[in-house]
């Protein structure tokens, strides 16, 4: 069955349950040890995640696929992207208004925003292909005037 929910949402939901999760954590096992629990637990969902949209790709995994699956991020107004550089093997572009990270913000959470939702972009590259690699070198998350998405398919 296909999941048509939007991103946003479905990332709304599951900040509100891992909240709660990792609060009950704390209390148990400690900060540090709940954050790294809550970061692994986040990475492996987004490997998951990207290695079914792999699967489903019509010609397998490769730019072109990665590149028309960004619409599902985008949906519901919910990044503006300043397109860079589109090639065959590059992907570059700046996201200069998240409101993922707007909405992990005004939940209370912004302490768990990256963990929550930056840390899943990297590992989806993993899950997706091992040959495409993200550079970020900064986040809205963090506080900078916009986050630098630079994806490359090495050979």
């Amino acid at each position: 069955m296909k999941n048509d929910m939007p991103i946003l949402t479905r990332r709304r939901i599951e900040a509100e349950f891992a909240k709660g999760i990792y609060d009950e954590m704390i209390g148990e096992v400690g900060e540090e040890t709940a954050r790294r629990v809550l970061t692994n637990a986040v990475v492996k969902l987004a490997r998951s995640a990207a290695a079914k949209m792999a699967r489903d790709a019509p010609s397998g995994p490769n730019l072109e696929h990665f590149r028309d699956i960004q619409k599902f991020w985008t949906a519901e107004d919910a990044l503006h992207i300043e397109r860079l550089k589109s090639a065959s093997n590059e992907f570059n572009f700046n996201v200069t208004r998240c409101r993922y990270s707007e909405m992990y913000r005004e939940m209370g959470l912004t302490e768990l925003g990256a963990v929550l939702s930056c840390n899943r972009d990297g590992a989806f590259c993993q899950g997706y292909d091992p040959k495409l690699k993200l550079r970020r070198t900064q986040t809205l998350m963090e506080g900078a005037t916009h986050c630098d998405f630079r994806y490359r398919y090495e050979d």
